[in-house]
């Protein structure tokens, strides 16, 4: 939609280019000839935009609502719609969050072993007793015979215990490589709790 401003600026312009006269013009712009004579009586509101200025920079992240509220609060009285368009004339507005921060480019597609030993996939499954203690499951996975070379539940899965676990699930061959969970959460119809198995 052409605000009036726009509107007033396209006929003086064809006026003054083109020689026409104003009824021409706004004929020809389909233009109501009372809004090209309409002389705007509003203030520029200079001290309530150096109210608005001063707490947007106090609190950097209210927005319009929030400003407003604080400018009620020292006693200045307004319409929910005149502090929205200083606010936006002022170019107040706060700059919106970007979210997780995604990795540019494409992933180089998993590779898929072709033998035993070729890559291992660990992950922890956290769970609770009734009593409500939680405690850790470690689990290491050969992807290509999807055989559990290792699962060991603790309370608390310390670093050093990790690797002596890894040190002994080692000992029916040492991986060419080993990559993070591998795993998606699934579950099984006559189970509701949600398990762990291995991503095809």
């Amino acid at each position: 939609m052409v605000k009036p401003d726009a509107k007033r600026a396209a006929v003086a312009h064809l006026c003054g280019t083109h020689g026409a006269s104003r009824r021409r013009a706004c004929a020809v712009l389909a233009v109501d000839r009372s809004s090209i004579r309409y002389v705007g009586r509003r203030g520029d509101d200079a001290e309530l935009r150096a109210k608005i200025r001063e707490v947007a920079a106090e609190r950097r992240r209210f927005g319009c609502r929030r400003v407003h509220v604080m400018l009620e609060r020292q006693g200045v009285r307004m319409n929910v719609k005149k502090p929205r368009r200083l606010y936006a004339e002022e170019k107040l507005q706060v700059k919106r969050r970007d979210g997780r921060k995604r990795a540019l480019g494409t992933r180089r597609p998993l590779e898929i072993p072709d033998r035993p030993n070729r890559r291992w996939s660990l992950d922890f499954v956290s769970d609770a007793f009734t009593g409500g203690r939680r405690f850790r499951v470690l689990a290491v996975v050969d992807d290509f015979t999807r055989e559990c070379l290792a699962r060991v539940a603790k309370r608390a899965q310390e670093s050093h215990r990790s690797a002596n676990q890894m040190k002994t699930a080692s000992q029916s061959g040492r991986p060419f490589s080993v990559s993070p969970s591998e795993f998606r959460p699934t579950r099984t119809a006559s189970d509701s709790r949600t398990v762990r198995t291995p991503s095809a």
